[in-house]
């Protein structure tokens, strides 16, 4: 475009030149268009032309001072690292990428929550809920059950569950009210023998009035 421009006012100029009265002179102010058509244009790295005029390419702006397109754009910022190219950071870790990750906040490193009530909202440290611990996998952070058995303190069997743990007691046993301390069962209460019952730690046994012999079952008399 700026030839065309050229050749226009060269036109102009032979055109002055053979008019009645244009005494052969071309004025100065003819000028003006060509040099405002080549103060459009950009110089240096990364600039692509359209139209009458030229700007920087995608993903490249004009850098401060220079007036020159080497400045790249990344559109996902670049978190605690810096733009290289467009959309290609260069991390503090010496990874690249179309971003870095941010460092670790008031959080903590596992991230924040948001807790929110009537009165707004505030980020919380991300934790896991009781009974659990945080455990951080190739996957990301992942709460995974702890087993209190390994620590619980039960006179019987310790049973591991999802967030807890539960004591359970042996055959003629029970759990007590503090629900790790097991009790002897009396048996007898249930009136397993047919005439005499004695009741002992985790069992009980079974007796006849005289006359009478105690049966092969253990329970009734003969």
């Amino acid at each position: 475009p700026p030839v065309m421009l050229v050749e226009l006012l060269v036109q102009a100029a032979c055109v002055s030149l053979f008019l009645p009265g244009g005494q052969g002179r071309v004025y100065p102010g003819r000028k003006k268009p060509a040099s405002f058509a080549v103060e459009r244009r950009r110089v240096g790295p990364h600039v692509c032309f359209s139209g009458f005029g030229s700007g920087c390419c995608p993903g490249w702006m004009l850098a401060p001072g220079s007036g020159q397109c080497t400045l790249p754009l990344c559109s996902f910022g670049c978190g605690s690292g810096f733009c290289i190219a467009p959309n290609l950071c260069s991390c503090p870790d010496g990874e690249q990428g179309i971003t870095c990750p941010e460092p670790p906040g008031t959080c903590g490193e596992y991230g924040c929550d948001l807790s929110c009530n009537h009165g707004g909202c505030q980020e919380v440290a991300r934790v896991c809920p009781l009974g659990f611990s945080m455990v951080e996998t190739a996957n990301g952070i992942r709460c995974t059950d702890i087993d209190e058995c390994l620590s619980a303190a039960c006179e019987g069997l310790c049973v591991n569950t999802e967030g807890g743990f539960v004591c359970e007691c042996g055959p003629g046993m029970q759990l007590s009210a503090d629900r790790h301390s097991c009790q002897d069962t009396d048996e007898c209460l249930a009136t397993p023998c047919q005439h005499r019952c004695k009741n002992s730690v985790g069992s009980y046994r079974c007796s006849c009035r005289p006359g009478y012999h105690l049966h092969g079952n253990r329970h009734s008399c003969v």
